[in-house]
């Protein structure tokens, strides 16, 4: 299960025309890195995978057994290399 604060769910489209809805496509079986990540002492993780022929990361942490998206976008330079080092 999925959740995220639907005020930055909207900013996201409208910014980079990425919906949160869609990183369930990130955790459906495909080929994916995670990587932890810690933020303000919260335990979040950097995934990113391949959708629709490009890379893409989501940061996410769980709360109360759910994913909570905190951020969705094209991955970076580093997340691709670490993904095409893996997925290659």
């Amino acid at each position: 299960m999925f959740e995220w604060d639907e005020a930055k769910r909207l900013k996201i489209i409208d910014e980079r025309g990425l919906d949160f809805r869609d990183v369930a496509q990130i955790f459906d079986g495909r080929p994916v890195i995670h990587l932890p990540s810690s933020r303000n002492n919260e335990h979040r993780f950097v995934s990113t995978a391949e959708i629709r022929g490009k890379l893409y990361t989501v940061v996410w942490m769980w709360r109360r057994g759910n994913q909570r998206i905190i951020s969705f976008r094209r991955a970076r330079d580093g997340e691709e290399r670490a993904y095409r080092q893996v997925h290659s």
